[in-house]
C-alpha cells in the first residue's frame, strides 16, 4: 500500500506540473488577445511566433513598410505556441508565419524527435486552418549557453529542414550559417552577456536571411 500511494502522489505531481504549464503563460496570451479588441490586426500580417529570441526582436526596425506582428513570449516550448495557436495565429489571418522556437525545449530536457513531433503538428494546424499562409522555420540557433546540446539541436533541424524541402507550402530559412565563425563555433557578438539572446547583430544576420524570402512572397 505505501508503495501504491507513492505512486499516486508522483502521478498527481506530474499532472499538476503538466496542467500548470499553460496556465504560466495566461497573462501574456491574454496581453496578446486585449491588443487585438484594442488594435485588430493589419490585414494579412506577417506573423513572428515563438520564444524570447522572437519576444525581443524589433521587426518595426527589421522590416520596414511591412504589416508585422510579434507573437513572442519569453521561455516558450514549440508546444506552447501549439497549444496556443487557436489564440495567438489564428485571430491574426496571417499571410506568411514564421516561427522560432524548440531552443528552449532541448535546454528543458526534451529531444529532437519531441521538437519534429510538435513541429510537425503545428505545421498540420498551419495547412488545415490557414490554407493560404506560407509558413517559415527558422532553426534552433547555435548559442554560446547551449553549445553542450547543438548537436540535439542540429537533429531536430535537420529533419525539419528535410520536411520543408518535400512540401512548397514549407520553408526552411538558414540562420544557423550566418551564426557560426570559421572555427565552426558560434559568434560571440551575436550573444547578449547571458549567451543565450541576440545582440542588434544577432538580429541584423537573421533579417538578412529572412528579407529576401519575405520579398519573394506572392
Amino acid at each position: 500500500m505505501p508503495h501504491l500511494l507513492l505512486i499516486l502522489t508522483l502521478l498527481a505531481f506530474s499532472m499538476s506540473l503538466l496542467s500548470a504549464k499553460p496556465k504560466n503563460w495566461e497573462p501574456s496570451i491574454r496581453a496578446f488577445e486585449q491588443h487585438h479588441a484594442k488594435t485588430p490586426p493589419p490585414e494579412k500580417p506577417l506573423l513572428f511566433v515563438g520564444s524570447s529570441s522572437v519576444r525581443m526582436w524589433n521587426l518595426k526596425d527589421s522590416f520596414p513598410g511591412r504589416a508585422t506582428m510579434n507573437r513572442g513570449f519569453g521561455g516558450s516550448e514549440l508546444s506552447d505556441s501549439l497549444q496556443y495557436f487557436d489564440r495567438i495565429v489564428l485571430p491574426c489571418r496571417p499571410r506568411a508565419i514564421l516561427l522560432y522556437a524548440g531552443d528552449n525545449d532541448i535546454g528543458n530536457g526534451e529531444t529532437a524527435e519531441q521538437v519534429i513531433a510538435d513541429y510537425k503538428a503545428f505545421a498540420a494546424k498551419v495547412r488545415s486552418q490557414l490554407p493560404k499562409a506560407d509558413f517559415a522555420y527558422l532553426p534552433i540557433k547555435p548559442s554560446l549557453a547551449r553549445w553542450n546540446l547543438w548537436p540535439e539541436m542540429q537533429k531536430a533541424n535537420h529533419a525539419i529542414k528535410q520536411l520543408a524541402a518535400a512540401d512548397p507550402k514549407l520553408h526552411y530559412l538558414d540562420t544557423v550559417t550566418p551564426m557560426l565563425g570559421e572555427d565552426g563555433k558560434p559568434k560571440k557578438e551575436f550573444f547578449l552577456p547571458d549567451g543565450l539572446h541576440m545582440t542588434p547583430a544577432g538580429y541584423q544576420a537573421w533579417t538578412a536571411v529572412v528579407t529576401p524570402w519575405l520579398e519573394a512572397l506572392k
